[in-house]
């Protein structure tokens, strides 16, 4: 496990307390989960960016005319 120092806001920092104390973690619990959260929805949209070039229109053209062209039922909209 690795530390680090950083400097926040002193309201930042109080609020950070509030919510971690509200959540019953401790600011750094809360943190490293933040951070992981960060990460992962960054890397995500990598991801996602480099799976869409891969696509072609006639790909999605191929995919899309498989799907049966049915009335939406009532509780759909």
């Amino acid at each position: 496990m690795s530390s680090l120092s950083i400097r926040i806001p002193e309201s930042l920092h109080e609020t950070l307390k509030k919510i971690s104390k509200k959540d019953r973690v401790s600011i750094n619990q809360f943190i490293a989960s933040a951070v992981a959260e960060k990460v992962t929805a960054l890397e995500t949209e990598e991801y996602i960016k480099v799976r869409g070039e891969k696509g072609t229109i006639d790909k999605f053209n191929n995919v899309l005319s498989k799907v049966k062209n049915i009335e939406a039922e009532e509780n759909d909209t």
